[in-house]
């Protein structure tokens, strides 16, 4: 891309009227963006979405002006950018009817040929969310993913960290410019962050922070991504969004359940009850449904989801009673288990829960479970 073509996609980017699926329509119908400024008005009308007060909006003078100062700022930070219909602008984003014409980036992004998948989930994330998190992205290791998320506190710090600390290429998704890094807090990642991955934003730097800005950046986590997996989330929250989104992209999604009256759950539960999500109770359950290979192991329909089993897990006493039972009986049925084990079934059936998120028994068909 030139940098004139740059600076007038800058300008049309800068119309706070026109949205990034409006202007497409308008670069399509022109040729380019320096086209559609100079387009005739009344041709300009004929297209789906156009009507008067946009193109008054348009064709104001201080949007080129502004495009100049953020073309400075550009080249001058060594802001890497990407066109919607350029080579490098990531694939499965690309597919997304309302992805940024232009997506900025600082660091060393490389997404060719890796799998690709975003966490995201609560800001107050639970001890056992933070584990589930950690052993997940480390037993997906062998697979060499990317991890995707917002770089905010809680779910997505956490698996960022998670990311350097096993060697995998982390993206963090900014609801601002790069100019700055919100939480402040987390400054203190950003140079291995760009060390092995980096950022995305479609914001400027004379973008004003607002919240708003969240649940619009929650459309980039979702769209580079084939799967969005929400580890914690309460029955409301930005995770619930960018699920929704990628749901609307007809993109996988997971969510870790949890017990019914835990309220950080409540999200997780409710998109697994009304089927916007696969139940992920396994960190095996992502390559073997999302159809994952390593050489010379299948992970297709006929194989079998492993659970990698915790070293130095802590029971309590309900997990341990059902541990020893198990250990002693072989495989057995959830309602055998409450029994034998004097327990009331919902009690079972959620201490099982927890054991298995702990990875240290696993379900079978014909609720059987059976210790790893």
């Amino acid at each position: 891309m030139t940098e004139n073509n740059l600076l007038y996609t800058l300008a049309l980017q800068h119309v706070s009227n026109i949205g990034d699926i409006t202007a497409k329509r308008l670069i399509a119908h022109c040729g380019s963006a320096e086209a559609v400024f100079k387009e005739n008005k009344q041709k300009l009308l004929k297209i789906s979405g156009v009507g008067q007060t946009m193109l008054s909006e348009l064709f104001k003078t201080n949007h080129l002006k502004e495009a100049e100062k953020e073309l400075n700022f550009i080249k001058n930070n060594n802001i890497k950018f990407s066109y919607f219909e350029d080579e490098q602008y990531p694939t499965k984003l690309k597919h997304c009817i309302d992805a940024p014409i232009l997506l900025f980036e600082t660091g060393n992004i490389n997404l060719d040929a890796r799998p690709i998948i975003s966490i995201v989930g609560t800001r107050k994330i639970t001890t056992n969310g933070i584990a589930f998190c950690k052993n997940l992205i480390e037993t997906l290791k062998p697979y060499n993913p990317v991890i995707v998320s917002g770089f905010a506190y809680g779910t997505d710090i956490t698996a960022h960290k998670a990311a350097l600390k096993n060697g995998l290429q982390t993206i963090g998704c900014l609801a601002h410019g790069l100019n700055q890094i919100y939480p402040k807090a987390h400054k203190k990642y950003v140079a291995d962050v760009e060390k092995n991955g980096g950022f995305y934003s479609d914001f400027w730097s004379s973008d004003t922070f607002d919240r708003n800005n969240f649940l619009k950046r929650n459309r980039i986590i979702a769209g580079l991504s084939e799967a969005t997996i929400v580890i914690e989330s309460a029955e409301k929250g930005g995770s619930l969004v960018t699920a929704d989104i990628a749901h609307s992209y007809n993109r996988d999604v997971f969510a870790v359940p949890g017990r019914i009256n835990d309220s950080l759950s409540a999200g997780c539960n409710n998109l697994i009850k009304y089927q916007k999500a696969h139940m992920l109770t396994t960190p095996m359950d992502i390559p073997y449904l999302l159809n994952w290979k390593l050489e010379g192991v299948s992970t297709g329909s006929t194989a079998k989801p492993v659970i990698q089993k915790q070293l130095f897990v802590e029971l309590n006493t309900e997990e341990k009673v059902i541990y020893n039972y198990l250990k002693s009986n072989n495989k057995q049925q959830l309602d055998v288990i409450a029994l034998d084990c004097n327990m009331p079934i919902f009690k079972v059936s959620s201490t099982l829960l927890n054991m298995e998120l702990k990875g240290v028994i696993r379900p079978l068909p014909g609720k059987l479970f059976e210790v790893i």
